[in-house]
């Protein structure tokens, strides 16, 4: 199952995994945007909770504080339901703005989508 919105995120469901790749257009969307789509991305994940979340940055070369709320939202959903987030492919611009936010110490970083999704289990 995939969805697709190709101003901002694609989501993808690897059986209780859920992957979102956030599209390059978010570093520069406008708040009210990407709050927009961090809402739909969210609606079906509460939904049909996934039982771990995947953040695929490789294609977001940056952001800023906008997007770090939608991270810090979809952690919280995750918590609610058990489930864990992992963090695949930031780029070292991103890595930077994680540890200097210590957001790198709430959420396990990999640098490929691969090793993020088998530490969630996915076979």
């Amino acid at each position: 199952m995939a969805s697709e919105n190709p101003q901002s995120f694609h989501i993808e469901r690897h059986g209780d995994i859920a992957v979102i790749v956030p599209c390059p257009e978010v570093e520069s969307m406008q708040e009210n945007l990407i709050q927009q789509a961090a809402q739909m991305v969210l609606a079906p994940l509460r939904e049909d909770p996934p039982g771990g979340i995947v953040i695929d940055l490789t294609k977001v070369n940056y952001f800023g504080s906008v997007f770090l709320s939608f991270l810090l939202r979809c952690h919280m959903l995750a918590r609610k339901h058990g489930s864990d987030i992992v963090l695949a492919g930031p780029s070292a611009r991103t890595r930077e703005l994680l540890h200097l936010t210590n957001l790198d110490t709430l959420w396990a970083i990999y640098d490929t989508r691969a090793e993020a999704m088998e530490s969630l289990g996915a076979d």
